[in-house]
């Protein structure tokens, strides 16, 4: 179980063998579930001088202290108080790689497996054409999945060519900030109440009506990606039919704004720009900000209706195309841009967190437990607890505990929708609520063992718990797929992983009955030894359905909605 569990797990934590980290570039923060330590690390930074010289290369060391090992490091140069990294790294060693931060190439360093390390050596390049005065050396190290210092730092290094200009970019007057929300303007943000003028780690954008007859709208949008920052307006609070604009990375390195349309919970279809003027763009320390001013109607809107949902959302880009987001936030009711206001996040993400929960659980532990227990029943038949055989009474109760579930999740989806929502996981789901009512309606209107009526009884049972579990996963795969934001999309892995579990397990259990009826010549009589067998392969299915359980557990409590 162990084994499983820490396979699912590799995606999650940037403590993974591959040591691709570039998601942990911005805030060097390991995806774990723990916290980072507070203690004074285990680790240093060193490097051979306390100056750098402008085409001349650092030398930098990642050190422990004693005994001490670590396992995975993420280093970056940055200005000190900086949230960009500066120069560029190179290695000499297997033991680190370079990575693509902040859309520069080489300027992190990573480790290349999990091996145990005590010294890692790098060299640091500055890069003539960043206007930098002093840097500062800052790693995070992990020893183990819930052992882990963030921001180690080195000391600072000062430049020591006096003839290389002490100026800096003077700051923008155009820079976004609250003032004015709620007076003057519409905002936006999360965390809720944010300034992008003072925070780096704040996602906002904001409207302002420019003419009287509201065709005019400034537009401001910032917030710290790796890629793109976008916002849209929605008639609903998902993905679908959204009229969106993108503050990006294009594929030359610099920032533009694109306007797109969203169909779906796909890559949305960029548009023509239409009216659109005074685009201003930045991208400073790994923010970007994009504000314009655009006379295009929202194309969502409909004309019994001035309102629409807005949606926030910051990812990835490749080569200026933009990549599944890594985090979406939606607003809490329809707003109309016109109207200035301070417009307050949805929190009903947690409805359709828990709605996935309890499916996740219903179906890949009480309801195998109960068609597992049934089809093994005879390892334990002629064991009665209150009169009544034992595994008949486990069968009814997990069975039960299941349908209770799923109808508890189905009412949290509606509730989260408000009604009725389109595509393949509705139906599915409402199939399976529908087969999972109809199954203990069957069996209390059963007839009795003895009646010669009674094969209907249970070719139909078999087949309808056979159908529920097929449905069942499609449900789940589909679900899996509408919330799998992860650029690798490995929610999805896992759920394949699960459904060929599932397939060896059964087919498995389908071999040894046939083994069974061979060696018994159609007695249902078994040794002991058939029967811990039963019991063994029954504790493994278990086993193998809560580490898989676990690993999807873990994605949706870490999944973007819409």
């Amino acid at each position: 179980m162990e084994l499983f569990v820490l396979l699912c797990a590799a995606p999650v934590v940037w403590s993974y063998g591959s040591g691709l980290v570039s998601e942990s570039c911005f805030d060097m923060t390991p995806h774990h579930s723990g916290s980072p330590q507070t203690t004074k690390s285990l680790f240093t930074i060193s490097t051979e001088q306390s100056s750098f010289t402008p085409g001349e290369d650092v030398k930098v060391s990642l050190q422990g202290s004693g005994s001490g090992s670590f396992r995975g490091f993420l280093l970056e140069a940055r200005e000190p108080g900086g949230q960009s990294a500066v120069g560029s790294f190179l290695v000499g060693s297997g033991s680190a790689q370079l990575l693509t931060c902040f859309q520069k190439p080489n300027v992190a360093v990573s480790h290349s497996s999990a091996s145990p390390k005590t010294n890692i050596q790098v060299t640091w390049k500055p890069n003539p054409a960043e206007t930098i005065k002093t840097v500062q050396f800052q790693a995070s190290f992990v020893q183990s999945y819930r052992t882990f210092w963030v921001g180690v730092k080195s000391p600072v290094l000062s430049l020591n060519d006096s003839t290389r200009s002490s100026s800096t970019a003077a700051p923008s007057s155009d820079t976004i900030s609250r003032t004015g929300c709620g007076a003057s303007k519409l905002c936006f943000s999360q965390p809720s109440g944010c300034d992008p003028a003072s925070s780096f780690q704040c996602y906002f954008m904001s409207a302002r009506v420019l003419s009287p007859d509201g065709s005019g709208v400034r537009y401001e949008v910032t917030g710290s990606a790796d890629g793109y920052v976008a916002f849209g307006f929605s008639d609903d609070q998902r993905m679908g039919n959204d009229d969106i604009y993108i503050c990006g990375v294009d594929g030359q390195g610099g920032v533009g704004v694109q306007r797109a349309f969203s169909t779906g919970p796909t890559a949305p279809d960029v548009q023509p720009l239409g009216n659109v003027s005074d685009v201003k763009t930045r991208l400073q320390d790994g923010v970007l900000s994009c504000s314009f001013t655009s006379r295009n109607p929202i194309s969502i809107q409909r004309s019994s209706s001035s309102k629409s949902y807005l949606l926030l959302a910051y990812g990835a880009s490749s080569n200026g195309k933009i990549q599944m987001h890594q985090r979406a936030f939606s607003s809490s009711q329809k707003v109309d841009v016109s109207a200035p206001a301070v417009v307050q996040r949805d929190g009903k993400v947690q409805i359709i967190r828990a709605h996935g929960a309890l499916m996740l659980m219903a179906w890949m532990t009480s309801a195998p437990l109960g068609m597992m227990g049934a089809r093994l029943r005879t390892g334990v038949r002629g064991r009665k607890l209150f009169g009544r055989e034992l595994w008949f009474l486990v069968h009814v109760s997990v069975m039960s505990i299941t349908v209770a579930t799923t109808i508890i999740a189905f009412i949290l989806a509606f509730s989260f929708v408000s009604g009725w929502a389109a595509g393949a996981h509705s139906v599915l789901g409402c199939l399976v609520l529908i087969l999972a009512l109809i199954q203990p309606t069957l069996a209390l209107m059963r007839c009795g063992p003895q009646h010669p009526w009674r094969f209907l009884f249970n070719w139909a049972h078999s087949f309808i718990a056979a159908s529920l579990k097929l449905l069942a996963v499609a449900a789940i795969f589909t679900g899996v797929q509408m919330v799998d934001s992860s650029s690798d999309r490995w929610l999805m892995k896992v759920m394949g992983g699960f459904a060929a579990w599932e397939a060896l397990l059964y087919g498995l259990l389908d071999l040894k009955g046939r083994w069974r009826k061979s060696r018994a010549d159609g007695s249902d009589h078994l040794d002991s030894n058939t029967a811990r067998a039963d019991v063994l392969l029954l504790i493994l299915y278990l086993a193998g359905n809560l580490s898989f359980l676990i690993c999807l557990l873990t994605g949706i409590g870490q999944m973007s909605y819409p």
